[in-house]
């Protein structure tokens, strides 16, 4: 942190991986925050440092285990059909839902809310989910206020967005939120992606 309270720049970005997750909801908001590298720096996280297969076979590289890992800037938690394992894994969530609880941003693409809420980091937020599996994920975190059909949703420093590409939109927007529309404009631009829900 700066004199004034603001964060340092570049700010970590944590993304957390696990076995079964979905490409394009941890690879959109990569793209997003990876094609401004003076504002935001890249960090893969999952159980133990190595490799960690995606839901259709990509291979990520985690560079920090669990175990290693210091207090979080801005965390990020894409779905996939790994979600619905860890989803009941009380080891998982209890590491989670104390790392991440502290973290100036916390945020989740599809049904990584699910985690979130299962995990007691959605309690008492505004959040939303992938629309296919929403009766599944609004069944974690009772005090979450769940709200259906929205595109994405951002309550104080938790954002959630509905299913794959829509992570991209909440990416962007967090990305104005933190460093101005004219940055998320640029980005935008430059993976020339037609943004909604501005």
């Amino acid at each position: 942190m700066t004199s004034t309270g603001e964060p340092l720049l570049p700010r970590v970005v944590w993304l957390v991986l696990f076995d079964g997750f979905e490409e394009l909801d941890l690879f959109g908001p990569v793209e997003v925050f990876g094609l401004s590298p003076k504002r935001f720096r890249l960090r893969f996280i999952a159980q133990s440092a190595g490799i960690v297969t995606a839901a259709h076979g990509a291979k990520v590289l985690a560079d920090c285990g669990r175990d290693d890992a210091p207090p979080p800037d801005i965390v990020l938690v894409p779905g996939g059909a790994g979600s619905r394992v860890l989803a009941h894994d009380e080891s998982f969530l209890n590491w989670l839902g104390g790392w991440a609880s502290e973290a100036p941003v916390v945020a989740s693409v599809c049904t990584g809310s699910a985690l979130l809420a299962a995990a007691g980091l959605l309690d008492g937020y505004r959040a939303t989910s992938n629309s296919r599996a929403f009766g599944w994920a609004t069944g974690f975190g009772p005090k979450t206020q769940w709200a259906p059909g929205a595109r994405w949703v951002a309550d104080g420093n938790r954002w959630t967005s509905a299913g794959v590409s829509a992570g991209i939109d909440m990416t962007l927007a967090l990305a104005a939120a933190l460093c101005g529309p004219a940055t998320a404009e640029e980005i935008a631009s430059r993976m020339e992606y037609d943004w909604a829900a501005r």
